[in-house]
């Protein structure tokens, strides 16, 4: 005897020949509110719906509320669109104090604030791609597309280290003095503070929406705001004659830029492995484990999906019940599961009999198939 039991926001499972299982959405609240919407067929949205979906996501429930799986996608862009405002003006601004002073330490940091800007393209587009609903080809979605736009940030990052560190040892050889030094010290005061309001915002957004991506993103405007800092430095060296100090501090921003990357290179690589806070998977065991009718959690294994966790998991049930019982026993682990873990959305519960003294393992059927 053995009960499966899943829940995956639009999507069937196919080819299922035992068991049985069932597409439901699971909603997400702060209060832990719980439902199961029915998917019911719909018409193919025109293009003016579509427009209108792209900005303002939502859920056809007849209570009308967003899904927040998609109100955090939302979220995300708005964060990212934001981000893009405020350092793409705070860029211009750099750039025209470059243009006039010729100060190489700023021109790295003007590059990398562009750059940083410029990230919300990929992550934009990531999120609108993972608000898509799975198909028979993309069974889960579109969600990694957020980790690849991950790989797109950490690339541009080592770009623009590369190009401040060209910069900086161009000046180094060919040492020249940086006029203008009293707006290349307001640029860095500028450039610090978009810096560091970005950082805030997209911190505080992708960890409450569980993106690694925006994180990453968040963690690199704020080593930009301490690079437009050294920029500081670097125009108070050159006021007192030592035109070193520009080119110096570019080298400083290349660093910083390097540590950054590899931060961010870290973040983004776990989340492509699979990997989560090993903290998670004991709170789903205990979660799991306290449900009336489970006498052990066998395998448990949580993913991320664009900023969105799935589990599957095997429980242990009395061989004796019926399908029916086993079924509810998986359908309340999966329960209780929802409410333990943050952010997570679907799980597949896969409930095995206990074994008798005797009985032959039912999985042995299967065990070439898993070690070849």
């Amino acid at each position: 005897m053995s009960d499966r039991h899943t829940h995956g926001h639009g999507q069937q499972p196919h080819g299922r020949v035992h068991g049985h299982g069932h597409s439901l959405d699971h909603g997400r609240h702060d209060d832990h509110g719980h439902r199961h919407p029915r998917p019911h067929p719909h018409p193919s949205p025109g293009l003016r719906h579509r427009l209108a979906h792209l900005l303002t996501p939502h859920s056809h429930e007849t209570a009308d509320k967003l899904d927040p799986a998609l109100e955090s996608s939302a979220r995300g862009l708005r964060a990212l669109w934001v981000s893009l405002a405020v350092l793409g003006t705070t860029a211009l601004a750099q750039a025209v104090v470059v243009a006039l002073s010729g100060s190489v330490a700023l021109l790295g940091d003007t590059v990398h604030n562009a750059a940083d800007a410029l990230t919300a393209v990929p992550l934009g587009i990531a999120f609108v791609l993972g608000r898509r609903a799975a198909t028979r080809r993309f069974t889960y979605g579109y969600g990694r597309a957020e980790d690849l736009a991950g790989l797109a940030i950490v690339l541009t990052i080592a770009a623009s280290a590369a190009f401040a560190a060209w910069a900086a040892v161009g000046r180094l050889l060919d040492p020249r003095p940086v006029e203008h030094l009293p707006a290349v010290a307001v640029a860095a005061l500028v450039g610090f503070a978009g810096n560091e309001w970005v950082a805030r915002y997209r911190i505080r957004v992708g960890r409450e929406i569980g993106s690694a991506a925006l994180v990453a993103d968040g963690l690199h405007a704020r080593t930009d705001g301490f690079t437009s800092l050294a920029v500081l430095l670097g125009a108070g060296g050159s006021a007192l004659g030592w035109h070193l100090a520009d080119p110096l501090v570019g080298l400083a921003i290349t660093a910083a830029i390097a540590l950054v990357l590899r931060d961010a290179a870290r973040e983004v690589f776990r989340r492509v492995m699979d990997a989560v806070d090993p903290a998670l998977v004991d709170r789903a065991e205990l979660a799991v484990r306290a449900v009336p009718g489970v006498r052990e959690v066998g395998e448990l294994r949580l993913r991320w999906i664009g900023h969105r966790l799935r589990a599957e998991l095997a429980v242990v049930v009395d061989g004796e019940v019926s399908v029916r019982q086993a079924h509810a026993i998986a359908v309340e682990a999966e329960h209780a599961l929802l409410h333990a873990v943050p952010r997570l959305t679907a799980a597949l519960v896969h409930a095995d009999p206990a074994p008798v003294p005797g009985e032959t393992d039912p999985h042995l059927a299967l065990a070439h198939h898993l070690t070849a």
